[in-house]
């Protein structure tokens, strides 16, 4: 032990490069994404009614849009589950995927009088997303209480985020964007 560090002493006193250490692997995250996969969550004042559920492919991530009219959406919660539940009655939303996202915005799915104003054609089949990279399925789980819940079945769990953008009008769009990969 005593020798190779007098070695690598002299090495160094004659300008000898004897040793280095390993470089640090490093990788630049895909896309240059550096989102994570934790829950996200935004709480403010807001209102509004749910109008439509959308979604897009992009060249590094799938996306969700939840439209909502007549106001901010500025309160939601987004977080991988085990299983996704209708609100209210907590019943299980079967989702195609290897992870499942719970999506829900404060925001009904009607309005002050109770009319519809988002009112699925397919409840277990929201957006067609065959042929996406990510996206396996997009499922209404209901609304209840002043909020409204959509269920994403994802290929596996994978980074995430979400923001809200204003507009159209006086509405907003409360936007999941999953990766493609890590």
């Amino acid at each position: 032990m005593k020798r190779g560090l007098a070695a690598l002493a002299a090495a160094v006193t004659l300008g000898v490069t004897a040793w280095a250490a390993p470089a640090a692997a490093t990788t630049a995250p895909y896309c240059g994404i550096r989102w994570g996969s934790l829950p996200k969550q935004a709480e403010g004042p807001g209102g509004g009614h749910l109008t439509n559920v959308r979604a897009g492919q992009h060249a590094c991530f799938d996306r969700l849009v939840l439209d909502v009219s007549g106001g901010q959406a500025r309160t939601y919660w987004v977080s991988y589950v085990p299983e996704v539940r209708t609100d209210g009655a907590g019943f299980l939303v079967p989702l195609r995927g290897g992870a499942k996202l719970s999506v829900t915005v404060a925001a009904p799915a009607h309005d002050a009088s109770y009319r519809p104003t988002y009112r699925p054609p397919n409840s277990a089949e929201l957006v067609a997303v065959g042929g996406y990279r990510t996206f396996r399925q997009v499922a209404w789980a209901g609304s209840f209480e002043g909020s409204s819940t959509v269920g994403l079945g994802v290929r596996a769990r994978l980074p995430y985020r979400v923001f809200v953008l204003a507009g159209p009008g006086t509405g907003s769009r409360v936007v999941i964007d999953v990766a493609h990969r890590w």
